[in-house]
């Protein structure tokens, strides 16, 4: 089995940039509330978005030896999504490494494990998501993979699915699955702007959603 893929097939970018104002909590729920990352990978600094075709990376613990060989065969707007082995507490990643990926025109890091160099990161405006901060230092000399199938915050992610994260955290769409939940997305968006019409104009959520039967059914008592 080869430990790096280097040719894999990426979604249309003129698909990836449709879903730039959509929020991961919608993506999610339109696509059936599935792909929801784990919430404990979170955005390194508020505001930060990211979105992209993952190059999907697997790392063995505390060694980052397989990011450097993916930072180098990535290609301009892919997100590294790396798998750490279970072993989230080392800086996988920092400030070096990012000035590389922006130079490389990288779309972003989403690590299942911790990075270093935060502030450094911050300011230069790499996006990383990732499980918090580490100092610890890590080894280059153990094999992983590279655009293989990796298990990242709960979610199977195949080189070439859509990345999308913000605020509210990380979405994988399936490659295969991207338009069909781009279009449910956008009748979702559309629903939801009637919806906040209609809450605007005093309507109560327990009307606009039919949830009085739901509290007959269960039996609710009001005095």
């Amino acid at each position: 089995m080869a430990h790096v893929i280097t040719g894999i097939t990426r979604p249309d970018a003129k698909l990836i940039e449709a879903y730039r104002d959509l929020g991961a909590a919608t993506v999610y729920e339109a696509a059936g509330r599935v792909g929801s990352v784990h919430p404990s990978i979170k955005p390194l600094a508020k505001g930060v978005h990211i979105l992209g075709p993952a190059v999907t990376v697997l790392c063995h613990p505390r060694d980052n030896l397989m990011l450097h060989k993916a930072l180098q065969i990535a290609k301009p707007g892919d997100v590294l999504v790396a798998s750490t082995g279970g072993y989230s507490d080392a800086g996988y990643w920092g400030g070096l490494m990012a000035a590389s990926a922006m130079a490389r025109k990288l779309g972003g890091l989403a690590i299942d494990g911790c990075v270093r160099d935060s502030e450094e990161m911050i300011a230069m405006g790499f996006p990383v998501f990732c499980r918090g901060t580490c100092m610890r230092g890590t080894t280059k000399g153990v094999l992983g993979t590279v655009n293989l199938p990796i298990l990242f915050g709960e979610v199977t992610v195949n080189p070439g699915d859509l990345v999308l994260g913000d605020d509210d955290g990380i979405v994988i769409v399936p490659r295969q699955q991207i338009e069909t939940v781009l279009a449910a997305s956008r009748k979702r968006v559309e629903a939801e702007v009637k919806k906040s019409s209609a809450l605007a104009g005093g309507v109560s959520s327990v009307e606009f959603n039919k949830l009085g039967p739901v509290f007959e059914q269960l039996g609710l008592v009001e005095e």
